[in-house]
């Protein structure tokens, strides 16, 4: 299978039960672990609120899937799901408990002899950004490195697959916006994110590693709607917007404060060229090269059509 280890089956043929647990497993990076590992026949637990969700159904039809309830603002509900568990992928929403969540996880992992957490993080975590994303996470990787867990810290740049939020402008307008001006970002598809989380929780080497995650080349947001345009046969237009404008469409269409207030601080960081770099992070921690963005657009056209 495409960007899976080839040790990752056959280090689960002997597994009669998960020794990995996911959170996050029914958003758009976990679905994409979770098939990864379900194809590849290694047993996994995923922690879901409800089993009545339609993505926690849908979850529950892969092979070797196991869930489990459990609430990450309620962290004694999560510490039945960790029983038995070798190795956790923590990934949670960027919302206002994010950090608050995470943290009271990894002490809840490090209580019960979890002893490999493969946390998602973010492009350029660090507790002194202007951005309160990436101050949440270094918070969180600096707990987890001050435990005797060991850890594999993914850091993806913008996902290519944020622009589905765009998917109604782009199919009705043939356009999509952010406050950006013509700053180049070195987006990175979510499947590859995914097989390097996927690496880390199935083999060794990975310990202790930090993966920087970008695709292989950085663009501006009008090259991409040029590279959707040539997927879509039809042109797709970029609107740069002033950093009021993009807050104020993203509170209308139902982000909490806090993350509209984090998403716009994220977008300056873009803006000003901050996260332009092409890293190799996707080829040491899969074996693989990351996806181009073109080959993001022509997989994901029938979405925007």
């Amino acid at each position: 299978m495409e960007n899976l280890p080839a040790s990752a089956s056959s280090a689960s043929a002997s597994r009669a039960f998960p020794t990995i647990l996911l959170t996050g497993a029914t958003g758009t990076i976990g679905t994409e672990v979770s098939k990864l590992l379900s194809t590849a026949g290694v047993p996994f637990r995923a922690l879901v609120r409800s089993l009545q969700d339609p993505k926690a159904e849908q979850l529950q039809t892969l092979p070797g899937a196991e869930l489990v309830i459990g609430d990450l603002n309620k962290p004694e509900t999560v510490a039945s799901a960790l029983l038995g568990i070798e190795r956790a992928f923590l990934l949670t929403n960027s919302s206002e408990q994010a950090e608050t969540q995470q943290l009271a996880f990894v002490d809840m992992a490090r209580q019960v002899g979890v002893r490999h957490l493969v946390k998602l993080s973010q492009w350029a975590a660090d507790r002194n950004s202007p951005v309160r994303f990436l101050r949440y996470h270094a918070v969180v990787e600096e707990a987890i490195r001050a435990t005797d867990m060991a850890y594999t810290f993914l850091r993806p740049n913008l996902f290519m697959q944020g622009l589905l939020a765009f998917r109604d402008s782009i199919r009705t307008q043939g356009q999509f916006f952010a406050a950006i001006g013509e700053a180049k970002v070195s987006v990175v598809d979510v499947r590859d994110i995914a097989a390097a989380a996927v690496a880390a929780l199935t083999a060794s080497g990975h310990e202790n590693k930090i993966y920087n995650l970008t695709g292989p080349e950085a663009l501006t947001h009008a090259q991409m709607a040029a590279q959707l345009s040539a997927a879509l046969g039809k042109p797709i237009r970029f609107q740069d917007v002033p950093p009021e404008v993009m807050h104020a469409a993203v509170l209308e269409i139902g982000f909490p404060r806090w993350q509209a207030d984090g998403l716009v601080e994220d977008y300056a960081h873009y803006h000003r060229g901050e996260a332009a770099t092409v890293a190799s992070g996707v080829l040491e921690a899969t074996g693989q090269a990351p996806r181009p963005f073109a080959a993001f657009a022509h997989d994901y056209a029938p979405q925007f059509a």
